[in-house]
């Protein structure tokens, strides 16, 4: 559902860039309660998957695909302020990068992608775990289910009041919240999956679970230790390698190999502004590397682009999480 150049009048596109930096910077204070020399990492290999599988477009309808948006992920795993910098990160170097989404769309792509996914996410992940008794994945799942269209009916929200081309509310409404239930159903089976696997294997490091799952028991030479929420031995930085490790080729071979498998159908957000008329309005992309439209523009396989792009977006989400942890959990 990337944005591109041309959709939004100047007014609206500043106005939301205002909305976008003011959000980033309270979560940059916010994500101090969330963050320290434990977490920042996992902070950076959360926002290199979600860049990765956000290259793995999959079919939903005759013509028409969707990826991952990540919001609610992002916000389950690593906290909600943490959440949106981590899409802030993603959707920045997509745009300047690999053109995708428009630079002056940047502030309406984090606050559609970033922002409402991240708030919608949580906030439907708090209450459903809060009704069923900590059922993480079913929370999960929800969350993100509900958190795409509610992205796709702010894009209409925004277009229909600042948009460069009219259009009929109702009807646009409809066919972006429709096509976005359809891609929120895999958002969903994605994000749910993916936290029931950190789950198993380190469920420390769910931040959505921390209080709600069944403390995690180490047994070690000197007898047994328990940890509550990963807060103890379990979460030690040399101890988090093997995870981080496994996580990072898992997101290379992502975005490096199956990212060639990817549908070329048209996004939703691009099917259904071909069929309302107003795709004509979008405008070329103000930059064009070579690594533009994943490797297209310069002759780039797109799995090597994606592998690049994996790079980037590890390296500066992780120093965005280091910078913004707590001065106390630095000491860690």
């Amino acid at each position: 559902m990337h944005v591109p150049d041309g959709f939004f009048n100047a007014a609206t596109s500043i106005s939301a860039g205002v909305v976008a930096a003011a959000g980033v910077t309270v979560c940059l204070r916010g994500a101090r309660r969330e963050l320290d020399d434990r977490t920042a990492p996992m902070a950076g290999l959360v926002a290199a998957f979600i860049f990765a599988v956000q290259m793995l477009n999959f079919p939903v309808a005759a013509g028409t695909s969707g990826h991952l948006l990540g919001g609610a992920l992002a916000a389950i795993l690593v906290g909600p302020y943490t959440g949106v910098l981590c899409m802030a990160v993603v959707l920045l170097v997509q745009g300047v990068f690999f053109a995708d989404g428009g630079l002056t769309a940047l502030g309406i792509n984090i606050t559609i992608m970033g922002v409402v996914t991240v708030v919608v996410g949580w906030g439907i992940f708090r209450l459903v775990t809060g009704l069923s008794r900590g059922r993480v994945a079913v929370a999960a799942f929800l969350a993100a289910l509900v958190s795409v269209p509610a992205s796709a009916l702010a894009f209409t929200l925004l277009f229909w009041i600042g948009g460069t081309a009219p259009i009929e509310v109702g009807a646009v409404a409809a066919a972006m919240g429709g096509v976005h239930v359809l891609i929120g159903i895999g958002e969903a089976l994605i994000t749910a999956m993916t936290v029931s696997a950190v789950l198993a294997v380190r469920p420390d490091l769910v931040y959505g679970a921390r209080g709600l799952t069944k403390p995690l028991v180490l047994r070690g030479a000197e007898g047994e230790t328990t940890t509550v929420g990963g807060q103890e031995p379990a979460a030690a930085p040399g101890r988090l390698k093997p995870f981080l490790l496994g996580g990072i080729g898992l997101t290379l071979v992502l975005a490096g190999v199956v990212s060639f498998f990817a549908s070329s159908s048209p996004d939703g957000l691009e099917a259904v502004a071909e069929n309302k008329g107003f795709l004509g309005q979008a405008t070329d992309h103000l930059v064009t590397w070579g690594l533009a439209d994943y490797g297209e523009v310069g002759g780039i396989p797109v799995g090597v682009a994606g592998i690049i792009g994996v790079g980037l977006v590890l390296l500066i989400a992780g120093a965005v999480a280091y910078a913004a942890r707590g001065r106390d959990a630095a000491k860690v």
